[in-house]
């Protein structure tokens, strides 16, 4: 059984996609405890988070019906991510979970989670200027996701997009018109 300490001495060097593989598939056969994991993201070493964060979109985005106890937990903590590399990673996995293609009982497990302190954090990814793209590109899907959840979503997504295709690259005026067009 790995702890979580040992965990972190497996990822405090460098991790390649199969280790992270590896990693995954040791720490969902032994059901480590999400929480801890979601704690390990917020290591003092950034790379260590950033390598436990990348563990933990791979574990959620596999089996996320295994996590579901744990959602309201993952959702809670992302106010307080700070690591640019960690934002990416808990922006994808929100995105994800509340796409249309979630299977029901995740769909079910997120009615009863109150999103909205998710929601302002992936508005203030966003908005700040320092985030990196990849960051902002999933917060602004996963807000697309749950605009029908809270009705003062879509109104500022459409701001944000609009103002996100003003100097962007190529890739965010294309996706942002097809999400304008659809919101």
């Amino acid at each position: 059984m790995l702890t979580a300490g040992e965990l972190v001495k497996e990822i405090s060097t460098t991790v390649t996609k199969i280790k992270v593989v590896k990693l995954s598939a040791i720490l969902e056969k032994q059901q480590f405890a999400l929480p801890d994991l979601i704690d390990i993201t917020f290591h003092l070493d950034k790379n260590v988070a950033f390598r436990a964060a990348w563990i933990l979109e791979n574990l959620f985005l596999q089996k996320p019906e295994h996590y579901l106890n744990d959602m309201d937990y993952l959702l809670w903590r992302i106010k307080d991510v700070k690591n640019p590399s960690c934002k990416r990673h808990y922006a994808k996995i929100v995105m994800r979970i509340t796409s249309l293609k979630v299977p029901l009982n995740i769909e079910r497990k997120l009615a009863d989670i109150n999103l909205e302190p998710a929601t302002e954090q992936l508005f203030d990814w966003i908005i700040d200027p320092k985030v990196l793209i990849a960051v902002k590109v999933f917060a602004v899907q996963a807000l697309f996701n749950i605009r029908h959840r809270y009705p003062w979503v879509a109104e500022e997504l459409a701001n944000q997009i609009r103002f996100l295709m003003h100097n962007g690259s190529a890739a965010i005026q294309s996706r942002g018109k097809k999400l304008l067009s659809q919101l």
